[in-house]
């Protein structure tokens, strides 16, 4: 079995890490570069910057935070949310990126997935797609746009499928009905999304604790898991909970 990752995340807004449930009641959580390195020595894999409302509110991308979080951290650093051309993906890398995420800017252009991979190799893609299924089969889960403000109408198993045929190298998969309420991953949207596409699946939305992660992880057959409000506020760290799902049997990168 593969070594399972575990990501701390950054949501930002107007230049600070926020914190809300089901992308909304946003509170702040603190300095985007300043947590990185925090979560970075406290064991995370890697970490996950998403300007949540960049694409809605047409701001500029957050690149000198990427600076300051790439001269301190070394592990691998990925940032989303306003990126909507090669030019502003090279923005970004330049900055340190070592990956961009992208979102509603591939659903309304897919030509841009193979641009960005071309240009620097589709282990840099990862396509975010926010989900949302309200209790129905995860095949009917729908994708959603501009910080999940917006349907698409696309279902959330057909959009991974075409994302990976154009070039994307992961999938950062959040569940809109799950996000913030630590009450567990959707571990069936997962799976379902796990069975459709070869490339690996960042299971996102609903940690609480280290069940919800072993679960993502076995029954939702996840590679990676991702995590913000259970960091920012204390709850746990990245090393100890590693620590304690390699107990359980799981295999983890553990920090020296």
């Amino acid at each position: 079995m593969l070594t399972r990752r575990v990501i701390a995340c950054l949501d930002v807004s107007a230049g600070r890490v926020v914190k809300g449930v089901q992308f909304v009641d946003l509170i702040d959580a603190g300095d985007p570069a300043a947590l990185a390195v925090r979560h970075a020595a406290g064991g995370a894999d890697e970490i996950v910057f998403l300007d949540i409302t960049a694409t809605h509110e047409k701001r500029a991308l957050l690149l000198d935070a990427v600076r300051r979080a790439a001269e301190k951290i070394f592990i691998p650093l990925t940032v989303g949310g306003g990126i909507r051309s090669l030019d502003d993906a090279l923005l970004v890398f330049d900055a340190g990126a070592d990956k961009v995420s992208i979102n509603s800017a591939a659903l309304g252009r897919p030509e841009l997935i193979t641009e960005i991979g071309s240009r620097f190799g589709e282990q840099a893609v990862v396509i975010a797609i926010d989900g949302r299924r309200n209790s129905g089969a995860p095949e009917t889960a729908k994708v959603y746009v501009s910080g999940g403000r917006k349907a698409t109408g696309r279902t959330v198993v057909t959009w991974a499928r075409e994302a990976e045929s154009r070039g994307a190298g992961e999938i950062l998969l959040t569940s809109m009905d799950s996000d913030g309420m630590r009450s567990g991953f959707d571990c069936e949207l997962t799976a379902a999304v796990n069975e459709a596409v070869q490339i690996p699946i960042i299971a996102s939305g609903g940690a609480g604790n280290v069940e919800h992660f072993a679960e993502v992880f076995t029954r939702g057959h996840a590679d990676a898991a991702l995590a913000a409000s259970i960091f920012h506020f204390g709850i746990s760290d990245a090393r100890s909970l590693k620590e304690e799902l390699a107990a359980l049997g799981l295999p983890m990168r553990l920090p020296c």
